[in-house]
């Protein structure tokens, strides 16, 4: 960080015992990490400037507070190639829109993140990318990766409904089930309703998701229609166009359908995430939109914890899949 000048006010009888900068300090301590948070919250350089003049009266240049986000671009780059575990029982794929500056003009680019969950219940953010474009063959490219990176099996991949990703994904990994992610088609329905009617469709989707069997949530698809259909025309045809992606996910018995649907990391990430980009808007370069996609991610897991009942979700998935997929050591 370097020497920071700290003035202190006259005090002869020596009493004056400052807080936020102790006496004879020359370096503040976890100043860097407070930098790279506010830095995650898509806050620009000389934004943090002005943020520690305010809260803390300390003047750091935004050169210095440049070195020390540059500084961890070496750590995203170890952490984008580290090895993985050989098995994910779960991961969502997932993209968010980002602009970036390329040729004095601004482009929309791709960022694309894999979240999984271990055999041990853990939440872990396997990668970063960004692409010109969100595309199965780009998601192949992203895949294939994770294989060279160790990941042997995955049980269940949940994604939008982007044409040709569930075939990539078993070109990779052709023993995964692939599986229309009930967090995306919620968070798609909720385009289309009012703030006021949220709650009550919010209610009436999930009677159809944690329905026993495809008949029960087909009856519920109904009523779905019945009660919000003239209204929310919109929302209806989505569940009905994506039916066939849906039923998949009734099949699966109710330990692990709770840890998909319940498991709200995908949601809190994608929230940390477009907040993000929301508040940057616009990044420099490829450079600046990962490493600050990664604080962000970083920052994030901070307050991730083990999914609950993930116990019996992994007894389910060897009952499912068997010995030879769902080791004994894991249970």
């Amino acid at each position: 960080m370097g020497e920071l000048q700290i003035e202190t006010p006259r005090d002869r009888a020596g009493t004056f015992a400052p807080q936020l900068v102790k006496k004879r300090q020359v370096r503040l301590a976890g100043m860097e990490e407070k930098i790279l948070a506010l830095y995650a919250r898509g806050m620009t350089t000389r934004d943090i400037e002005s943020a520690l003049v305010d809260v803390y009266g300390v003047e750091i240049s935004h050169r210095l507070i440049a070195q020390v986000t540059d500084a961890v671009q070496e750590e995203a780059r170890a952490w984008q190639s580290r090895p993985l575990e050989a098995i994910y029982p779960i991961v969502w794929l997932d993209g968010i829109v980002v602009k970036v500056q390329h040729n004095k003009q601004v482009i929309n680019k791709a960022a694309h993140v894999v979240l999984g969950v271990n055999l041990r219940g853990e939440k872990e953010v396997l990668g970063l990318w960004l692409a010109e474009h969100e595309g199965a063959q780009y998601w192949l490219s992203v895949l294939t990766e994770l294989r060279h990176r160790g990941v042997r099996d995955i049980y269940i991949a949940c994604m939008d409904g982007l044409k040709g990703l569930p075939e990539a994904v078993q070109a990779v990994f052709p023993q995964t089930l692939t599986q229309l992610c009930i967090v995306h088609l919620v968070r798609a329905s909720l385009r289309y309703v009012n703030a006021g009617d949220s709650k009550a469709v919010v209610a009436a989707l999930k009677r159809i998701y944690q329905s026993a069997t495809a008949e029960e949530a087909a009856a519920e698809l109904e009523a779905l229609d019945t009660q919000w259909g003239d209204k929310y025309r919109a929302v209806v045809r989505l569940w009905r166009g994506n039916w066939d992606n849906i039923i998949p996910f009734l099949q699966f018995v109710p330990q692990i359908r709770k840890v998909i649907y319940t498991t709200n990391a995908i949601e809190s990430l994608n929230m940390v995430m477009r907040k993000l980009t929301r508040n940057r808007r616009i990044f420099p370069n490829d450079d600046s939109a990962l490493k600050s996609l990664f604080l962000a991610v970083r920052e994030a897991s901070k307050n991730w914890r083990s999914i609950h009942h993930w116990k019996p979700a992994l007894q389910s998935f060897q009952v499912m899949f068997g010995e030879e997929r769902v080791p004994m050591n894991a249970l």
